[in-house]
């Protein structure tokens, strides 16, 4: 690993860099060696991860196959559930909220209440669970499951920060690397993800020459798309438009608790450019002093029309502070985020995904 040369902080961690990085080789030799074991299980496991610290847009991604395989497959979903306050497997249901699953499993839940939403910090331990409690369930999607070893998925998607290219970053602490970047070596496919929305010919030659990927690797480029704006709490009455709102150019209180709200906030510019911002840590769990200081920041600004925004993980965690006033209330929104494939390879890889799990379910004549 190259000494980082950016600034005096990285150059001071990164002794601490190299212990880190010796004690993820060592686990992931005793993987390869096979003196740990990885589990393989007959049934299609999709593994959807990154090398990076947060903020690769994994579970839009994971959005995005549930929405891909949903009508013609049996789907769950399975990850650690960050943040809950439950233990051991747990399967969604309909009331299950951000204390029970985490946030983002909620998220998923909601927003597709016909799949199967699962999490244990166990993933061995929940897909047999899975696969015993949903005797007909078609594929499993590992969400954040790319240094979770103990599972061997039968297709491994890496997303990459088309914004933080891993061979400009560090291992931690010094930089944001959870593994070597020859570790992407372990995925089928690669997915350069919040690309801007067009990318020249010689971008893309220059990103190819840069991974150095094997043949066997595809990789496809990603950008995210914005919904309509949609009510955080669903009682609101009467709610603006998008043509509405940017029409009056309204005072924007921007709420986020992610890990890179830079994107969102480029977004919401085009709504309007007068943009206070109140910044959370990632999966930050709000507190009643909090949503009190949210509530005083929107009084406090001056626009005759001012609104509230935050993402739909936000969301999530916000809805349960019933006692937030309701004139206040209706000015909160969120924007829906999903994603698209770029330069038209859209269908090939969607096609590659249905076709892996065509072939590799339970009934499938291949499988057998």
């Amino acid at each position: 690993m190259p000494l980082p040369a950016r600034n005096n902080y990285s150059i001071l961690l990164y002794p601490f860099s190299l212990i880190y990085g010796f004690v993820i080789w060592i686990r992931n030799s005793l993987f390869d060696l096979g003196i740990l074991s990885s589990v393989e299980f007959p049934i299609p496991v999709i593994s959807v991860g990154n090398i990076t610290v947060g903020g690769t847009g994994k579970t839009p991604h994971t959005e995005f196959l549930v929405e891909l395989l949903k009508d013609e497959f049996k789907v769950a979903t399975l990850s650690r559930g960050y943040k809950r306050k439950t233990r051991n497997f747990v399967l969604a249901t309909s009331d299950s909220g951000v204390r029970d699953i985490g946030d983002e499993p909620v998220q998923i839940k909601q927003k597709f209440p016909d799949i199967h939403v699962a999490v244990d910090r166990k993933r061995v331990n929940g897909i047999k669970e899975l696969m015993k409690r949903i005797p007909d369930l078609d594929v499993i999607l590992l969400d954040d499951a790319y240094q979770h070893r103990y599972v061997k998925p039968g297709l491994s998607i890496l997303l990459i920060d088309y914004n933080r290219p891993i061979s400009e970053d560090y291992l931690l602490p010094a930089g944001r690397l959870r593994e070597h970047i020859y570790e992407k070596r372990r995925a089928n496919t690669v997915l350069i993800t919040k690309c801007p929305d067009r990318l020249k010919p010689i971008e893309l030659r220059i990103i190819f020459k840069d991974l150095k990927l094997y043949p066997f690797q595809h990789l496809f480029f990603t950008k995210l798309s914005y919904g309509e704006p949609v009510p955080v709490f669903l009682e609101t009455s009467n709610p603006p438009n998008l043509s509405d709102m940017k029409a009056s150019r309204p005072g924007i209180l921007m709420v986020t608790g992610i890990a890179g709200p830079r994107l969102y906030k480029k977004h919401l510019r085009g709504i309007s450019t007068n943009i206070n911002e109140m910044t959370y840590p990632d999966h930050h769990e709000f507190s009643e002093k909090d949503v009190e200081h949210i509530q005083q920041s929107f009084k406090d600004m001056d626009e005759k029309e001012k609104l509230i925004f935050t993402t739909e993980k936000d969301a999530t965690r916000l809805r349960k502070f019933t006692n937030i006033e309701p004139s206040i209330r209706d000015r909160m929104f969120y924007i829906p985020v999903g994603v698209e494939i770029l330069n038209e390879d859209g269908e090939t890889f969607n096609n590659q995904i249905r076709s892996y799990v065509r072939d590799n379910k339970r009934d499938s004549i291949l499988h057998k």
